[in-house]
């Protein structure tokens, strides 16, 4: 608190504050209710196949096994690192490739996957309009350039997942039961 005056209890929807006025944290406690949180678990059973695939004994940092632990009984998450996309940057393709749908949104399930996620996404959709207006109008047109892109250049799939997509994030990475090395980001 600005003049350390002591501790408080917030207990309802709060921001906080830097010096200059500007809004540098929003507590929203219960936003998730107990539903969206089942939601979200039942979600990342539909994930659980792509999940257990994406750890590698001799992987990088990021997926190798070393850095990842089996939940508990109860708990029953599948240890991975996954990235789901509907126009997703294909890595040792040509500059100037198009992109395409992540692998993990390529499956049977994938429909299944992208429904289960709907609503938690349209959740922090709906909280950055409110708290970032200008990157959510972005996200609008980066979706409707997405829309023609895949039409113009017959990508069937990227343009069914474009349907579906409720993120107003272009990629969701779900990493689940890691622990990160220490490393310093350049």
């Amino acid at each position: 608190p600005p003049g350390h005056e002591g501790k408080k209890l917030v207990d309802e929807p709060a921001t906080i504050l830097d010096a200059s006025g500007a809004i540098i944290a929003w507590y929203l406690p219960d936003a998730l209710t107990d539903t969206t949180q089942k939601e979200i678990r039942e979600a990342t059973d539909l994930l659980a196949p792509s999940l257990g695939k994406s750890v590698k004994v001799d992987g990088n940092w990021r997926t190798n096994q070393k850095w990842f632990h089996q939940g508990s009984e109860n708990d029953g998450s599948t240890p991975g690192c996954i990235n789901l996309s509907p126009a997703w940057f294909q890595q040792a393709h040509e500059v100037g490739s198009d992109e395409m749908v992540s692998a993990s949104l390529k499956g049977a399930s994938s429909e299944n996957i992208l429904k289960a996620i709907a609503r938690p996404a349209a959740i922090a959709s709906a909280a950055l309009r409110v708290m970032h207006p200008e990157q959510y109008f972005a996200w609008l047109r980066t979706m409707s350039n997405l829309g023609h892109k895949a039409v113009s250049k017959d990508l069937p799939q990227m343009l069914e997942t474009l349907q579906y997509w409720a993120s107003v994030f272009n990629t969701l990475s779900i990493i689940s039961n890691r622990e990160t090395p220490n490393h310093r980001d350049h």
